[in-house]
């Protein structure tokens, strides 16, 4: 699926994290390795630390403080969010929607759509899409890309494949319409054949949660986990990564009609340094330009990492410059997407932390 969208801007991105933040050498214990075999793994992967939210926490405590940040500062008035799109894969309830609960902790407008979208790693950039489409409705104006994910609940933390990642984030991103065509280019690709590589495989109505699926045990790799914790098959993924990104990004390019010098950043999801640096070089393009500190920094937030690599990196540059980037998000589904978007002029790129 290719798309272009005309007339619309990202005026303004916040990412919120929560405060709690862990050191991979303080978790190394965890693990059923020798500490000398996950350190060495440290420095492959790029692990340091990642941000965690307390007990207790869930995804719209996130939203919320990051909402009343923007409406204290001035940087968003509540009667004119038209449209709340969430994107979630860490929902507070199966019902009602996360989005009508923040909508309602908030004491938002009725005359508004509320939307919840589950995505994972790819979320930010089909919140986007949805963001972009509805922007063509007469009646909005303004709309609200929320995306945030607590999947470190989710992750066992004796599994030395994913904890070390695991990390929590809520972004939020306001779109509304510009008078200048700023063109953006969109495609997007799904492989629901291939589900079972990301998985929380118990939980949901397949398979519902029972002392059973709770049980911790060795799945065969020396990793300890329940069925009710995320698993992933980190060569498959990496497989399908360094597989199906490259072209990918190549047919939005020539979709575009521009070149490789065109783009000032590659600012993508951020699963690990390890994969990030293979990925770069299998599509030749220079470390400068594809940011990989994210993991590193605050730990792998799904689809929020996109939103927080831009902040993190570009920052206040955004507010008095522009710059022609590449996102991509690639993930559970499988799903994969990228986007080529002029990035600038904003209101505000800020981050801040939650006492969560």
């Amino acid at each position: 699926m290719k798309q272009v969208f005309r007339n619309k801007k990202i005026s303004g991105l916040l990412t919120v994290l929560p405060e709690q933040e862990v050191w991979f050498d303080d978790e190394v214990t965890n693990y059923s390795f020798p500490a000398h075999q996950s350190m060495r793994l440290k420095t492959i992967m790029g692990y340091e630390r990642h941000r965690i939210v307390k007990p207790g926490t869930a995804v719209s405590d996130l939203c919320v403080f990051g909402m009343n940040h923007l409406f204290e500062h001035g940087y968003l008035r509540k009667e004119d969010v038209d449209a709340m799109i969430l994107v979630t894969q860490s929902p507070d309830y199966y019902m009602p929607p996360t989005s009508n609960v923040i909508q309602g902790t908030l004491g938002l407008k009725r005359d508004m759509l509320c939307m919840d979208i589950n995505q994972g790693c790819c979320g930010y950039l089909l919140g986007l899409m949805q963001a972009f489409m509805l922007l063509e409705l007469e009646s909005v104006n303004k709309v609200i890309l929320v995306n945030a994910d607590v999947i470190s609940k989710k992750v066992s933390k004796q599994d030395r494949n994913s904890y070390p990642l695991a990390g929590d984030a809520a972004t939020i991103t306001i779109v509304e319409n510009s008078e200048q065509q700023n063109p953006v280019y969109f495609n997007l690709y799904m492989d629901g054949s291939r589900n079972h590589i990301l998985k929380i495989p118990a939980g949901g109505f397949r398979l519902p949660a029972n002392s059973k699926t709770a049980e911790i045990r060795d799945c065969g790799d020396g990793n300890l986990r329940s069925q009710e914790h995320l698993v992933m098959d980190g060569a498959e993924v990496f497989q399908f990564v360094q597989q199906e990104v490259p072209p990918m990004i190549e047919e939005l390019k020539s979709y575009a009609g521009i070149g490789d010098d065109d783009i000032d950043y590659y600012l993508f999801h951020q699963p690990n340094r390890f994969m990030l640096e293979k990925l770069a070089a299998r599509m030749g393009v220079a470390k400068e330009k594809m940011p990989m500190n994210i993991v590193t920094e605050y730990g792998n937030s799904s689809g929020c990492t996109i939103p927080v690599n831009i902040v993190h990196n570009l920052g206040d540059a955004l507010n008095s410059h522009v710059y022609k980037c590449c996102l991509a998000g690639f993930g559970s589904g499988l799903t994969w997407s990228s986007m080529i978007v002029d990035l600038g002029f904003m209101e505000f790129a800020e981050q801040i932390i939650a006492p969560y």
